[in-house]
């Protein structure tokens, strides 16, 4: 049964900046308000002509180039996100004609809130060490600044947009995605969701007067889901793969809100040092936290060829989620 080896990885960001001094003019709120509570300092903002599939397209080009290769040697297109082009056709389908895969190439969305990462590699990994696939790139990409309502600055301040992308392939070697976890608690849905738009609340006058089209959260009740269930995430990659936090040679937590990701780590016994953040330049990008926060640990030399890397995450849904990546 062969492994699926990172072969690629990508990212792209919007050229608009948006400041914690941008956010001070726009409401009642301040730059240390925001820093102390969230570890942010900017946060990238998508043009209004500008849609996920935009980022994931730049993100996806960037993983092949960095895997030597071309488009048609993709055999599957997977995209998670939350916040696709329409609600069909699959934000995937838009990527796999941009980056001239070859007509036929399956292409899917997959929503998990900002586990959904997490739960793609799941999916790509399947498919390789069923055989169904070879080659499988697996696209994180949201532009949550178009769902967040700036009347709300417990939510507004939280969010940005962004894209990562990987490319796994079928490898002999135990290198790649060395397991992953998923869960979720459907019954905790209320705490994290954007209620208009769907079949529920589908858009009328009354939802958007309603304003149910923005990302509604219980900040407090989730923070403590957030560290519970992260812990959880990593404490069972851990012990599955019969590893302690020593192993670990990098440590890259959804990038949701610097107390979480602190408190987690400590829960998880990981230092200070092992931690990767990039909260503070680019705010929670949801599905794109994990692959953007790889690819810059990557070129910046924080990890390396041969490392060991644990990933936890979670997200609306209520959904949680970690793997063991081996680089």
């Amino acid at each position: 049964m062969p492994y699926s080896r990172i072969v690629g990885v990508g990212s792209a960001l919007p050229k608009k900046v948006l400041t914690n001094s941008d956010l001070e003019k726009m409401m009642d709120t301040s730059d240390e308000w925001i820093r102390t509570r969230t570890g942010m300092v900017e946060r990238r903002m998508t043009e209004p002509s500008e849609a996920t599939s935009d980022l994931a397209v730049q993100a996806a080009f960037k993983a092949l180039e960095y895997a030597s290769m071309e488009p048609e040697e993709l055999d599957c297109i997977i995209v998670t996100t939350v916040t696709p082009d329409m609600f069909f056709p699959a934000t995937a389908n838009f990527v796999q004609d941009r980056l001239g895969a070859k007509v036929g190439t399956p292409s899917f969305d997959l929503a998990a809130a900002c586990t959904g990462f997490i739960y793609g590699m799941a999916v790509a990994d399947s498919f390789i060490r069923s055989g169904m696939y070879r080659t499988v790139l697996v696209v994180g990409a949201d532009t949550l600044t178009k769902v967040c309502d700036y009347q709300d600055r417990t939510t507004c301040i939280l969010f940005g947009d962004g894209a990562g992308a990987i490319v796994l392939q079928a490898s002999e070697e135990k290198q790649g995605v060395l397991s992953t976890h998923l869960f979720s608690d459907g019954a905790q849905w209320h705490l994290l969701n954007q209620p208009g738009g769907g079949s529920r609340n589908p858009a009328t006058h009354e939802t958007v007067e309603k304003r149910l089209h923005y990302i509604k959260m219980k900040g407090n009740e989730l923070f403590k889901f957030a560290v519970r269930t992260m812990e959880h995430a990593g404490l069972v990659a851990l012990r599955d793969n019969g590893l302690t936090m020593d192993d670990i040679d990098l440590y890259i937590p959804h990038q949701a809100n610097i107390r979480i990701m602190e408190a987690a780590a400590k829960r998880l016994g990981c230092p200070p040092e092992k931690v990767y953040s990039i909260v503070d330049r680019y705010a929670n990008t949801s599905n794109a936290t994990v692959p953007m926060a790889l690819d810059e640990a990557i070129q910046e030399g924080r990890a390396r060829e041969g490392d060991l890397i644990l990933t936890t995450s979670f997200g609306g849904g209520l959904t949680w989620g970690s793997a063991i990546l081996r680089l």
